[in-house]
């Protein structure tokens, strides 16, 4: 074939085949411009409902972010994500208004979460919020997460658990507080350990007392409140008047947050009645005055 001839046939396939693309199926032979756009990276922000293998950290980078199912064995569950201002230029402080705002909203996501308020069980919340580079990058979460615990008292630790607390304490559950045995010291109690209430029992959960804006008790006279809040307590509990008389029918157990608690907003105190002088094999709720009696002695 001569040169002429070929430069024809090169011509005539390339006109075919530029037709071809221009007619077949609608495509124009562009294979970029029918892309959609990526988004914009953003902050990143944790999910709720997840749980995490790891222990709980007051922040939390991407790097150290690794959600699990609820299934698998973990220490925390998040049960709320909440937002701090966009406009927010650091982060916020302990103590601050802010944080004593996030912990409100958790208190109150995590009792929604679990059926009854979070406390009446062997449950701690925290607040986690992103790290200072989070932050810089737009970050502005702050993550509610529960964990299982081994008891209310001091020293507690950290259990790990399988399946969710949603709903955990709607009922009858294993978690929830309730007849306790204690071990007493210098006419105080010292510890209370968890008992069924068919079994020889002095003392027993009867609610939660939630403190006012106040400093934390450090002295006699701040301890006041929270003895006069948790009788209070206790006698809806029992089903007896909140009167002169209930100090002579039992006397009380007060277990505050402790101070770093305190101070990001936590102001719930567990409240126990307290039997000195006997012991009893049943609950007590709303017994009445026949089941706790005024003592003469």
């Amino acid at each position: 074939m001569g040169r002429a001839m070929r430069s024809v046939a090169a011509g005539w396939l390339a006109l075919v085949l530029l037709s071809g693309c221009a007619t077949s199926d609608g495509l124009d032979g562009d294979l970029t411009d029918d892309w959609a756009a990526l988004p914009s990276p953003g902050p990143f922000t944790p999910e709720a409902g997840v749980c995490q293998v790891a222990g709980f950290t007051d922040t939390v980078a991407l790097d150290a972010y690794a959600p699990v199912d609820c299934a698998v064995p973990h220490r925390v569950e998040t049960v709320h994500v909440g937002a701090f201002p966009a406009d927010r230029a650091e982060p916020s402080a302990t103590g601050s208004p802010e944080l004593r705002g996030a912990f409100a909203e958790c208190d109150t996501k995590a009792t929604g979460y679990v059926g009854d308020d979070w406390r009446a069980g062997r449950l701690r919340l925290a607040v986690a919020l992103p790290t200072r580079s989070g932050w810089a990058a737009g970050s502005r979460w702050y993550r509610c997460d529960l964990s299982e615990l081994d008891t209310t008292e001091a020293a507690a630790k950290v259990l790990i658990r399988t399946g969710s607390l949603r709903d955990a304490l709607k009922g009858p559950s294993k978690l929830r507080l309730g007849c306790q045995r204690t071990t007493e010291g210098g006419g105080r109690v010292r510890t209370l350990t968890p008992v069924d209430c068919a079994v020889a029992h002095d003392v027993e959960f009867v609610g939660v007392w939630r403190s006012p804006a106040r400093p934390y008790p450090t002295k006699d006279a701040d301890w006041v409140p929270l003895y006069a809040g948790c009788r209070s307590v206790l006698g809806r509990y029992v089903g007896v008047p909140d009167d002169a008389d209930l100090r002579l029918r039992s006397g009380v157990v007060v277990r505050p947050p402790g101070a770093g608690r305190w101070r990001v907003g936590d102001r719930g105190v567990r409240c126990y009645l307290w039997l000195s002088d006997r012991t009893v094999t049943t609950s007590l709720k709303g017994a009445g005055p026949a089941g706790l009696p005024v003592r003469t002695k």
